[in-house]
């Protein structure tokens, strides 16, 4: 068996736009296990745009990922090794195992790793529709937009794991799905694949006008929910079209990570409409993961979530891969393949 684990750190912190830099790949000695202890071999590792604001000091949800430390990040693997009664070697789990190869984990510690089943549900999607992403998107749409039969709900970033994850649900309860996404292969994507009933490339409108005009031709009957990963110009456009009493479940302003501000250009609409605008962190809400989960896990064990990854190869790719994931360059999921 391996006796070195691969892991990549947070060197330092970025100015602006993180940059390879930042990251530093190192080897270390796997240690001895001791009892109750698990070793775990990634297979998979998740990027997520909220890594971006854990590389800052800003003031934030979560406290920063520590220099000189593993990037955080989720996982899941096999068990390799185990002294642990709960766990044995086979065993597929799902975890926070960071930017590496190998993760050792006290297996008493409860809800540090979840066994899953990969029986109908690939181990990837663990990661992905059936993981953090998956209940994400379950999460706003259903307890913050809570959406009728009929209504409007417009997603950003619909691509996206969260986002295409969002528009399907919304379908799925008889909704109006219109979403967003940069270029015209990912809105194609968003519409042929996964059901949404229109979607808008933002890349082809410059300015608020032409974009609100697109909104209001994507959804006549105005907006009722709205699912923010973005921000900016979009947010604006959205509120604009949005209906009174609408619901807007904040999740992301990936506009500004690197710091750029993101103002509104006409937050009175909040008030005009009566607008609820409701900011959440889904891991401050684990009560209601089983319940996500079982509609998720049956959704892609039936076929009727769909989604997409982007892999890419090996832990030193996974630097590269994060820093394009920022840019919007993945499609669907970014993971790393670790195995």
């Amino acid at each position: 068996m391996a006796t070195i684990n691969r892991q990549i750190l947070l060197v330092s912190r970025p100015q602006a736009e993180p940059s390879v830099d930042n990251f530093k790949l190192v080897e270390t000695p796997l240690p001895e296990l001791a009892d109750g202890q698990v070793l775990v071999r990634n297979h998979y590792l998740s990027l997520d745009p909220y890594m971006r604001g854990r590389m800052s000091e800003a003031k934030s949800y979560a406290q920063p990922q520590p220099l000189n430390e593993v990037m955080i990040g989720g996982t899941v693997g096999e068990v390799v090794a185990s002294k642990n009664a709960h766990f044995a070697v086979g065993d597929k789990v799902v975890g926070m195992g960071g930017w590496q190869e190998f993760q050792l984990v006290d297996g008493n510690q409860r809800g540090v790793l979840q066994k899953v089943d990969t029986t109908h549900v690939p181990l990837s999607a663990y990661l992905g529709a059936v993981g953090m992403p998956g209940v994400t998107g379950w999460y706003g749409l259903t307890q913050i937009i809570a959406p009728k039969a009929g209504e409007t709900v417009v997603v950003s970033a619909a691509s996206g794991a969260v986002g295409g994850a969002v528009g399907q649900l919304a379908k799925a309860r008889g909704c109006r799905a219109v979403g967003l996404a940069g270029g015209q292969e990912k809105c194609d994507y968003v519409v042929k694949e996964l059901g949404f009933d229109a979607c808008i490339d933002y890349k082809q409108h410059k300015d608020l006008k032409s974009l609100s005009m697109a909104l209001k031709e994507a959804c006549p009957n105005g907006i009722d929910g709205y699912f923010e990963n973005v921000g900016g110009m979009i947010l604006d456009a959205v509120m604009m079209r949005a209906n009174a009493f609408s619901r807007i479940a904040m999740c992301g302003m990936i506009a500004g990570y690197n710091g750029e501000p993101i103002p509104m250009q006409y937050p009175q609409l909040i008030l005009v409409n009566r607008m609820k605008v409701e900011g959440f962190i889904v891991s401050e809400h684990m009560e209601l993961w089983p319940q996500a989960l079982k509609e998720l896990g049956t959704a892609v064990a039936t076929g009727k979530l769909k989604y997409r990854e982007t892999v890419s190869q090996g832990i030193a790719s996974a630097p590269e891969a994060f820093l394009g994931l920022l840019k919007g360059k993945n499609f669907g999921k970014q993971l790393v393949k670790l195995v």
